[in-house]
């Protein structure tokens, strides 16, 4: 049965989705970007702290859900310049433990929404 999961430490949605979906054990994010929620601002001083408030805005959602990072089973990543990789990846990777990381993919694409450098969603499961 789908659950909607909702938190006010995310940013709200801004179009007709939702924060995230439970059906049964498995939980599907949102793409998030790194919007403060606290201030209904992006967060784009640079790269390295953009992805860190994408991560916490992540994070805020597993917790809505009563899950943590090591319930992610993958991870979706779209930036905008893959010369930005490995500092996304640093940041990317300092919220998991690389013995048990998710599988992901990465992906450059040409715009992402509001022109933010870097959208993560995830998928985690019970």
């Amino acid at each position: 049965m789908k659950k909607i999961i909702t938190t006010t430490k995310a940013p709200a949605p801004i179009g007709p989705y939702n924060q995230a979906v439970l059906n049964g054990n498995t939980l599907y994010t949102s793409g998030q970007i790194a919007f403060n929620p606290e201030t209904n601002e992006l967060v784009l001083d640079d790269i390295k702290t953009e992805t860190k408030q994408v991560m916490e805005n992540l994070k805020a959602v597993l917790e809505a859900a009563e899950m943590t990072f090591e319930n992610v089973i993958k991870t979706s990543i779209f930036i905008s310049d893959m010369n930005n990789f490995s500092l996304i990846n640093e940041v990317y990777g300092s919220y998991f433990n690389e013995d048990t990381a998710p599988a992901r993919e990465t992906v450059e694409v040409a715009n992402l929404p509001k022109f933010v450098n870097v959208e993560i969603s995830m998928i985690a499961s019970k």
